[in-house]
């Protein structure tokens, strides 16, 4: 019989991968045009994944790691997080 793990963290709230991904521009001094530029992605696109409208899929992860430096696993994984917590709270 398995039991499940007594000390497992479970947060109450997440926050959206774009606000990661605008911290994350911000840190190299970079507008979000410009990150729409060197990803090839509209600026709409990027500031709909800003605004937590739009996921990060996994085509733009790998644009994320070329232009940013950071790993695509990296904005798979709080995609991932970000939406198994919001299906477990009922969010739509």
């Amino acid at each position: 019989m398995s039991r499940a793990p007594q000390n497992e963290y479970t947060p109450d709230y997440v926050y959206p991968p774009g606000d990661t991904l605008l911290e994350a521009i911000e840190a190299k001094g970079m507008s979000q045009a410009e990150l729409a530029a060197r990803t090839g992605l509209s600026k709409r696109a990027i500031g709909q994944i800003i605004g937590g409208k739009a996921p990060i899929t996994p085509e733009i992860t790998l644009r994320l790691e070329l232009a940013l430096g950071v790993p695509a696993p990296f904005w798979s994984q709080l995609e991932r997080d970000y939406q198994a917590w919001h299906m477990k709270a009922g969010g739509a």
